[in-house]
């Protein structure tokens, strides 16, 4: 645990007073005999490094918490100890070996990247290419550690990034090796589920281009005991349980396959959590047939496998106690062993319980026991399965064996580490010696590696003292060593394991310091290893040794039917002693070794070596083969024994670093001088402890001066040539002091703040005091005048209150006397009240009795009256009843009844007679009309007739009057969504209506008039109010319109005025303007010199005037533009002019078609009404008729007569619209109103002829009926229209009066101007003395011509212009004429001779079938992009190659057009750099918009030209070349992608990340052996600015060959994509980049490129999105992390990142200085938790090899083909313009 003293420490002191990490208090007691001191803890900066020996401090516990924090918080598996890479079992998958990682260690330093297994593979893989040295990577460690996988991964990286020389894929080949050796060799321990239970060595063989071509394995020490024994928890080999989860299978019926083996149950644990054994032997057989071996071969391995397991249920039994037999129950399964095998079964049924015995004469053939036979088939099992393992890893061999030479190679040796049991045996003894002596060479490269440092850097060498184990290896293989004396041992006849023992304890017991025999045991023994004491039984060695197995047994598998098992034994001559181990019962394991194939000629003696020879000399060729490499070593470390993901065990990871050696070479690195830096790197970190004064411009002589005076021990530090080396615990020391200086820096920049803020915080509170008292006082005089006040307002008011009590007092006493008097006369008066009121009373009553005496008296003598004269005048009327009854008969009587009804008669006959006589106006004025309309008026009369009969019709059917009704109720609803107008005439309808039904109480009258003039007259007042509302508006937005342009044109005086003033008021040398209005008697006077419009004075001391001609010729330049500007201004108003009369012309006859329409209307509609007027007159006197004799029948006559004026009427208003619809054309605002009004008219006249004959079909008409036929509707569209056309007029009016202001405008400009410069030299002149004005009217003159001039110059060039035009235009009409002449006539013609340089050039190109290599080879092939093409028009190839098609188009040769696409097509596919790639992807897209641009395709032709147009190819359709050339564009970009990569890929590590742009913010941490990439600019370094240039460079490179806008942003964008990932990659892979400061360099870099976005305008092309991901990490880095608001925020933020980079990084943070802290465990977790609902991808790092989908946009171009020439630098003179 890692505490920090609270107290300090002195000298006597027993017990430290600490503080552990987690805040507890501790009192540690020392040990009173030695009193040492706990060890000391590294600063919190080294904390977690990559490499061990970076620490300060070297010794076991800085070791492991460095390894637990990696482990633990970190989640990093991989950890540098020097040389030695550790990598500790995560027993967890982890995302960090896809081919991505791959990639990202390619390449790259060691030291540059996080330790991983995939740097010491490019390590070996560089040294091997830079050394041309054979590489070793050697793997070792416990089971369960991990070897094989690492193992794997290195091979996998090899064929990875090496790739293979041939097609056979020889890299697949070596993976798939893996598979089938993990199924043989591997198996189910209680430490690993895929423990590998043999060793091996894989040579992995590369060619001169260092490209893998083969491989070759060789194994040591299987395991063969596993094949018949199993401890609890443990499986067989993979491949048995394989082979059974397979039984179902057709193939493998006939092996007769179960789940109850006696040799895979024995574990009691056959399944594997995770894996599917089927799928697995899926795999195996795939990886067979990879390697080449066939199916039947597979079989026949199958068959041998299967035959092992039903051996294994072979029981056998005793017979007696020297013999032994096998029970019939267990023959079946020895007979199919026998049957899969191919041998006999009584032989093999015999010899399994017999054995032979051979003397010097005799063969004795003895029965065995039943231990004894059990061992025999278990060791012929092992025995077939050993076989078996050497012959298929043979055939892996020769698969994986190559034809070509092998230039170099890269062994990966995966080897068992140090083992020490409970029991341990002769499988322990061999491992350890083999680690033994792997060790010693370890110890030996360390050492050397170490020399050599020292002596490269020149510092005096010393002797380090390290462990020598060649002890322990003398003890165990020299003369007389243990292996020399067991194998002596086993030649005895009577040899045992005792006496072997004996032996041991005899020879080395007092000899060598290193052997120990225990104190309870006389058959074991103790050897002192380089990692620990272990002690071995030695039961069972003589007999592992030996490795003996019956030879019967051999010789009848030999005898076999099967072909494969009998090439299995063929080369056994005997069965001595074959390679395998012997059966034993208390052994663990049984090992082989296999044979060496280089000894083929000495089989027989081979076999007779016991297995410890054997295996001593494959371990001698093996470290043989080590020392001839370089070596790399990879120690692999279990962290706990229970197979936990992430639980760190301290004591068993110690155990296993000192048993491999890692704490051995801490000891080493600690014993010298372990931390080594570069005088820059020391100079950058430690720059702080210097003053300025010390810095030099020497920084190796900076450094010495300071380290003199930082530390005084000169032995603690040494001076090498490029670096200083310090013993253990000085960079501590100085990170004290750093941490020191730092600390003192900050409580001073601390104390300056904080004085800061407490000097602000007392001048606010001073000033707050200050305005707190001003208040205060201010308060309290408030108070103050505010209690004087209310003292004298209580004074005022107690005056006033006493005021009104006295006053009250007096007012109640006069009330109360005055209330007295009031109620004394109140009573006397209301006694003389009463008095007379009963005396007028008295007089009332009297007055009302003697009138009702009178009244009755009167009443009875009335009614006496009134009832005599009751009888008298009944009497009298009935005699008149009589008289009046007779007269009542008579007409007379009539008439005089009627008198005054005839009075109203007349009247109304009176306005009849008048409505007559302006009937036959209207008649008279409407004769023409019906004239020119009587054919019209015949059909009418024709469809009068018809109707007339549907009428009787419809009399007689009484059906259609529903759906009569039905229509009525229907324009009912339409007539409600009128308008306003409607709404008025339905008023007025029915106003009219209520008149008519009391017109209709008159009892004779049946018929009325309505008032139609009055009516009309109201429709003409509300038009005419609407007309001159209009008007109004018209007017109004006319005044408007004018005041603008008043305003308009007042300004612009104002600011030609302005111009004018500040014109004539700039000062010249020696000058000065003078007003118009100045006096002749100034000082100075000036001459006037009048050039252009412009005003030049002279001074009058000049005798004479100098005209200036560089202004001379400046002015008329001047006025050259100018009148180019006018005749421009005067042809766009000729333009407009035409245009406005065009749109006059078409809009004039349609309004005119329109109106004529609307009269046919109108007209239509009258003759319906005269339609409906005859027939109510047919209807009338039909009535006149049936009534003649009734009286009344004049009337009929009168409204008959009546209604024939209004007819007479309605013609005379028919010609008079006849008469204004001709006055229509030439006065258009007439027309408008009185179209209008006439339809207002027809409709009112309509209405009235409605309610006029209404009132006979029904007695309350109905006036929805009026719109029966549309009338209605019909006006009110008339209405609309007319408002349309006197907007559309009022609009053209506005625009040609707009048009005449503008002319006006610049007219009176001119005039203006004119008579401003009249005034001027008027006035001027009139200053001046006579002779100035003689000279001035002279310059006057002189610019007079000049200006005359200048116009005739102008005139003549537009006169050479038009000349030339006609030139131009008549060699054409001369070549046209020329050629039809050569056509039609016979006799030869001579032709115009027009000369050459004048052709007209059609932009093609003319080349010979012949000459179309040589155009290739010359404008492609050799056209050089820097040297010829740098100062052509961009895409000038693509031009020149598209003119050269369009010759061939033209001429329609097809085999040309095809001949020459192709072979464009297949030249352009060439390039290695950037500039080339670059010009050839410009010229192929220019020369596909070329293709796009002249195809004919209307939509690539909106942008041409009308020449351009007519150069459009006409005979061939390449839009299938189009493809082609667009798809060979997308290759190009994609090689322009790659190159570009390849040149920035070296810069972006360096210039993103490593290198400081900001100098000083990052701080530089100690480094270890693997030195990492300098974050300080050298020679040669990559920088910030690197990248930019090359940026710059390439951008230029682009512009500059005319690459498309759009192509640019594209290419740009996958640019900075590239450098974001890159930098996101290694960020993500490096921890010594993961620091708040780094953040910001970051975050600066990033801000640089961003502003060259913007610089090059290329913001938009989405590549500043591409750094997001970037961008989000630097601000990871950056920001608060403890919190849960902070977690919630960086999930928030990082949005691009995905959870697994944001973990990473989060666990990758380091501080770098001692101020900053590291990210707490329960940060990442909560961070993990709030991030699991993301679905995103668990990869990593991000794709480097991605590009995105490019476009080209078509981009035409405006350069005309026949304009383009063709330099001769180019070589292409057999080219002929056409």
């Amino acid at each position: 645990k890692s505490a920090e003293l609270t107290k300090d420490y002195r000298q006597g002191d027993g017990v430290l007073q600490l503080q552990l990490e987690d805040g507890k208090e501790l009192e540690y007691k020392l040990d009173p005999k030695t009193n040492n001191l706990p060890h000391l803890r590294n600063p919190d900066i080294l904390v977690g490094e990559n490499d061990l020996t970076a620490l300060s401090y070297l010794h076991e516990p800085a070791v492991l918490h460095n390894l637990k924090v990696r482990f633990i918080d970190s989640k990093l598996i991989y950890t540098y100890c020097g040389i030695v890479l550790v990598a500790i079992n995560p027993y967890e998958t982890l995302p960090i070996y896809g081919t991505d990682i791959i990639y990202a260690y390619s390449g790259q330093n060691m030291g540059d990247m996080d330790p991983h297994i995939f740097a010491v593979a490019e390590e070996a893989y560089k040294q091997m290419a830079r050394d041309e040295r054979n590489q070793s990577i050697i793997v070792s460690g416990e089971s369960g550690a991990g070897k094989t996988v690492s193992a794997k991964y290195a091979m996998r990286y090899f064929a990875t990034v090496s790739g293979s020389a041939s097609e056979a894929n020889v890299e697949e080949k070596v993976l798939a090796s893996n598979p089938i050796m993990e199924s043989i060799g591997n198996a189910k321990t209680t430490r690993n589920d895929n423990s590998s239970r043999f060793g091996k060595y894989i040579e992995i063989g590369f060619d001169k281009k260092y490209r893998i071509i083969g491989a070759n394995m060789r194994t040591y020490l299987l395991e063969k005991s596993r094949v018949v024994f199993q401890a609890d928890e443990e499986r067989n080999y993979h491949i048995f349980y394989q082979l059974c989860a397979s039984a179902h299978l057709p193939e493998f019926k006939a092996l007769k396959l179960a789940n109850d083996f006696h040799y895979t149950k024995q574990g009691r644990n056959p399944v594997i959590d995770g894996v599917d054994d089927a799928k697995e032997m899926s795999t195996t057989r795939n990886a067979f047939t990879l390697l080449g071996v066939n199916e039947s071969y597979q079989l026949g391995l199958f068959q041998i496998l299967a035959s092992i397991l039903h051996l294994g249920n072979v029981e056998v039994k005793d017979r007696d106690s020297d013999s032994s037999i096998i029970p019939v129950s267990f023959m079946l399964s020895l007979n199919v062993f026998c049957e899969l095998m191919g041998v006999t079964y009584q032989d093999m049924s015999h010899w399994l319980c017999h054995k032979k015995l051979k003397t010097a004469t005799e063969t004795y053939i003895k029965p065995i026991p039943k231990l004894q036979a059990i061992n025999a088939r278990d060791a012929l099992a092992k025995h077939i399965y050993a076989k078996l393992f050497n012959w298929i890893v043979d055939h892996v061999n020769k698969a994986l064996h190559s034809t070509v030479k092998q230039h170099s190679f890269i062994g990966v040796l995966d080897i068992y580490g140090f083992e020490t049991f409970e029991i341990n045996s002769f499988e322990q003894f061999c491992i350890n010696y083999a680690n033994e002596k792997l060790q010693q060479q370890f110890n030996m490269h360390v050492f050397k590696l170490e020399q050599e440092e020292y002596m490269k850097e020149q510092i005096p060498w010393t002797l380090i003292d390290f462990y020598d184990n060649q002890p322990c290896i003398n003890l165990i293989e020299a003369k007389m060593g243990i292996l020399d004396l067991l194998d002596e041992e086993c030649k005895m006849p009577k040899g045992s394991d005792d006496s072997w023992a004996q032996k041991l304890y005899n020879t080395h017991l007092k000899t060598c310091a290193l052997f120990e025999k225990p104190r309870m045991s006389n058959k074991a023994f103790i050897i002192q290893h380089f990692a620990d004491k272990v002690e071995y039984q030695c039961d069972g060695f003589l007999e592992k040794n030996k490795d003996t197995v019956n030879e019967e047994q051999i010789h009848v598998l030999k005898a076999s039917k099967f072909d494969l098992l009998v090439e299995l034994f063929r080369d056994e001559e005997k069965a001595t002693s074959p390679t395998g181990a012997a059966p034993a019962t208390g052994g663990r394991t049984r090992l082989s070794v296999k044979p060496d194939k280089n000894k083929a000629g000495q089989a027989s003696k081979e076999h007779k070596k016991t297995v410890g020879l054997q295996f001593r000399n494959s371990l001698q060729l093996l470290m043989e083969t080590l020392n001839a490499t370089t070596p790399h070593y990879v120690r692999c470390i279990k962290p706990n024994d229970h197979k936990y993901a992430f639980t760190f065990d301290p004591k068993r990871a110690v155990q296993q670093l000192r048993a491999c050696g890692v704490l051995e070479t801490i000891r080493i690195s600690a014993a010298g001088f372990p931390s080594r830096w570069t005088y820059q790197e020391f100079f950058s970190r430690y720059r702080v402890l210097m003053k300025q004064k010390d810095v030099l411009t020497d920084r190796k002589m900076t450094c010495k001066n300071v380290l003199e005076k930082l530390v005084q021990d000169p032995d603690k530090y040494q001076f090498g040539k490029t670096k200083i080396f310090f013993r253990a615990g000085q960079v501590a020391y100085l990170e004290k002091l750093r941490a020191d200086k730092l600390r003192a820096a900050c409580i001073r920049i601390q104390k300056t703040i904080r004085c800061w803020l407490a000097r602000k915080k007392y001048l606010r509170m001073k000033h707050a005091a200050t305005t707190i008292q001003r208040y205060v006082r201010g308060y309290q005089a408030r108070c103050l005048a505010k209690f004087l006040r209310r003292t004298r307002a209580a004074i005022i008011i107690q005056k006033y209150q006493r005021m009104y009590v006295q006053r009250t007092c007096y007012k109640r006493k006069q009330a109360a006397a005055l209330a007295m008097q009031c109620i004394l006369r109140a009573y006397m008066a209301r006694q003389l009240y009463k008095a007379l009121l009963r005396e007028h009373k008295a007089i009332i009553i009297q007055k009302m009795v003697r009138g009702w005496l009178a009244r009755q008296w009167f009443k009875r003598s009335l009614k006496a009256i009134v009832y005599l004269q009751c009888c008298i005048r009944r009497m009298r009327a009935k005699r008149e009843l009589k008289k009046l009854k007779i007269e009542a008969r008579s007409v007379e009587h009539f008439k005089k009844l009627n008198i005054g009804m005839e009075n109203k008669i007349m009247q109304l006959q009176r306005r009849i007679d008048d409505q007559n006589k302006e009937n036959r106006v209207l008649s008279e004025r409407l004769n023409s009309l019906e004239v020119s309309h009587a054919a019209e008026s015949e059909r009418q009369r024709v469809e009068l007739t018809r109707l007339r009969g549907a009428e009787e019709d419809a009399k007689n059917n009484a059906n259609k009057l529903t759906s009569l009704l039905e229509e009525l109720e229907r324009l009912r609803k339409d007539l409600q969504n009128t308008q306003k107008e409607k709404k008025a005439i339905e008023d007025w309808a029915r106003t009219y209506q209520d008149e008519m039904e009391q017109v209709l109480l008159v009892r004779y009258v049946v018929v009325c008039r309505c008032d139609v003039p009055a009516l009309v007259r109201a429709s003409q007042s509300t038009l005419q109010k609407e007309t001159q509302q209009l008007e109004n508006d018209l007017n109004e937005e006319r005044s408007r319109y004018q005041n603008l342009l008043t305003e308009h044109l007042r300004l612009e005086e104002k600011y030609d005025d302005l111009k004018e003033e500040i014109t004539l008021n700039v000062p010249k040398p020696g000058h000065r303007r003078t007003d118009s209005t100045h006096s002749s008697n100034e000082s100075e006077s000036y001459i006037p010199c009048v050039i252009m419009g412009c005003v030049l004075f002279y001074h009058q001391d000049v005798p004479k005037a100098i005209l200036d001609m560089s202004l001379f010729l400046k002015l008329q330049k001047r006025v050259s533009e100018l009148e180019q500007e006018k005749q421009s201004l005067q042809n766009e108003l000729d333009r407009r002019e035409e245009q406005f009369q065009r749109l006059t012309v078409v809009e004039t006859p349609r309004y005119l078609s329109l109106l004529c329409i609307q009269r046919q209307e109108l007209e239509s509609e009258n003759k319906k009404l005269k339609h409906d007027l005859n027939e109510m007159r047919q209807s009338l006197r039909g009535s006149a008729e049936a009534g003649s004799a009734a009286p009344g029948s004049p009337a009929y006559t009168v409204l008959l007569d009546q209604l024939n004026a209004s007819n007479e009427e309605l013609e005379v208003r028919k010609e008079e619209v006849l008469i204004l619809r001709s006055q229509l054309v030439s006065q258009k605002e007439a027309i408008l109103s009185f179209f209008v009004f006439i339809c207002v008219c027809f409709f009112i006249v309509t209405i009235s002829f409605f309610f006029l004959f209404h009132p006979i079909r029904s007695p309350f008409p109905d006036f929805h009926k009026l719109n029966e036929d549309g009338e209605l509707w019909l006006v009110y569209e008339g209405l609309k229209e007319t408002n349309r056309l006197l907007e559309s007029q009022l609009q053209a009016q506005r625009r040609s009066h707009e048009n005449e202001v503008e002319v006006l405008r610049g007219e009176l400009q001119s005039v203006k101007e004119e008579n401003n410069r009249q005034q001027q030299l008027l006035a001027q002149n009139l200053q001046l003395p006579p002779e100035a004005r003689i000279e001035a009217s002279l310059q006057h003159e002189i610019t007079r011509l000049t200006n005359e001039n200048l116009d005739l110059m102008e005139q003549l060039e537009k006169q050479d212009k038009t000349v030339r035009k006609l030139k131009k235009q008549l060699k054409v009409f001369a070549k046209k004429i020329n050629d039809l002449e050569g056509q039609t006539a016979d006799e030869p013609v001579h032709p115009v001779n027009i000369p050459r340089r004048e052709k007209d050039f059609q932009g093609m190109l003319e080349y010979k079938k012949e000459d179309e290599l040589k155009l290739v080879k010359n404008l492609i092939l050799e056209l050089k992009p820097r040297g010829v093409a740098v100062n052509l028009i961009p895409g000038l190839p693509a031009y020149i190659l598209f003119m050269c098609l369009r010759h061939a188009d033209y001429i329609n040769d097809d085999q040309k057009v095809r001949s020459l696409l192709t072979s464009v097509i297949n030249i352009l596919k060439r390039g290695d750099d950037f500039e080339t790639v670059s010009f050839w992807l410009s010229n192929t897209c220019r020369f596909l918009h070329c293709l796009k641009q002249y195809s004919g395709d209307e939509q690539f032709m909106k942008h041409n030209t009308t020449k351009q147009n007519d150069h459009c190819l006409s005979n061939f359709d390449l839009a299938e070349y189009r493809q082609v050339l667009s798809d060979l564009a997308i290759q190009i970009y994609q090689q322009l992608i790659k190159c570009m990569e390849n040149i920035l890929q070296p810069m972006i590590v360096s210039g993103m990340l490593e290198h400081e742009t900001i100098q000083g913010v990052s701080g530089v941490k100690p480094t270890g052996l693997r030195k990492r990439t300098s974050s300080i600019a050298d020679e040669g370094t990559y920088t910030l600015d690197s990248i930019i240039r090359q940026l710059n460079s390439f951008h230029s490179i682009m512009c500059q060959h005319g690459t498309d806008p759009e192509l640019i942003k594209q290419v740009v964008k996958q640019q900075f994509y590239i450098i974001g990932a890159v930098t996101l990659n290694n960020l993500l892979l490096r921890k010594d980049m993961c620091s708040w400061s780094k953040g910001m360099q970051i975050r600066y870099n990033v801000s640089q490129l961003e502003e060259w976005l913007r610089d090059k305008n290329l913001m938009t092309c989405g590549a500043k999105e591409t750094l997001e991901p970037l961008i989000q990490a630097a601000q990871l880095l950056q920001v608060k992390k403890k919190t849960d608001e902070d977690a919630e925020a960086i999930c928030s933020m990082c949005n691009s990142l995905s959870t697994a980079q944001i973990v990473k990084v989060l666990n990758l943070y380091t501080p770098v200085n001692a101020f900053e802290e590291r990210v707490s465990v329960l940060f990442i977790r909560t961070i993990q938790t709030r991030l699991r609902d993301r679905k995103e991808s668990p990869q990593l790092l991000m794709d480097t090899k991605l590009i995105y989908p490019v476009t080209f946009p078509f981009n035409p171009s405006s350069l005309a083909l026949e304009t383009i020439q063709i330099p001769s630098s180019l070589n292409v003179g057999f080219l002929t313009r056409v």
